[in-house]
């Protein structure tokens, strides 16, 4: 995982960009993998942590009939989490999670191991559905590598 750090701390610096997180089922291991690395206060701006559908709402601006209408685990919700993390924060790049870590509350539409993804890099937002394996921490452990992955992959290059 440091290693993954390390290159998404290069990437960001030479865009001289910050970066955000919004997340549900990893509960801020994300942020904590990020904020691991000395000298992450250069690139990475905050991360929230919105494992409620309440604190989805009141602190990135999800709307609750986005919520009902598509349940947390979802597409809208992971991108509208994206979203939320770039227009609260000062960040240009964000990531969001949103899934079902387990070891109960799936069900066979999704099933314990589903997770949404969503990244907004300079205004564009991409979303992406995966289902991980294992228990609880491997789903949630995962998810945090594929999260900063996908971000590494959709950053620009520095000019």
């Amino acid at each position: 995982m440091t290693h993954i750090t390390h290159v998404l701390a290069d990437k960001l610096t030479s865009l001289s960009w910050m970066m955000a997180t919004a997340e549900s089922c990893t509960g801020g291991l994300i942020a904590s993998q990020c904020t691991d690395l000395p000298g992450s206060s250069r690139w990475f701006d905050r991360g929230l942590v919105t494992y409620s559908n309440a604190a989805k709402t009141e602190l990135l601006g999800v709307e609750p009939s986005l919520i009902a209408a598509h349940g947390a685990v979802s597409e809208e919700v992971a991108r509208a989490m994206a979203l939320g993390a770039i227009y609260r924060t000062q960040a240009r790049a964000a990531v969001s999670v949103t899934g079902i870590a387990g070891p109960d509350g799936g069900s066979d539409a999704k099933p314990v191991g589903t997770v949404w993804f969503g990244w907004c890099i300079g205004g564009l937002v991409y979303s992406e559905c995966r289902l991980f394996t294992g228990n609880r921490q491997d789903v949630r452990q995962a998810s945090c590598v594929h999260a900063l992955q996908g971000l590494i992959q959709r950053l620009p290059m520095a000019a």
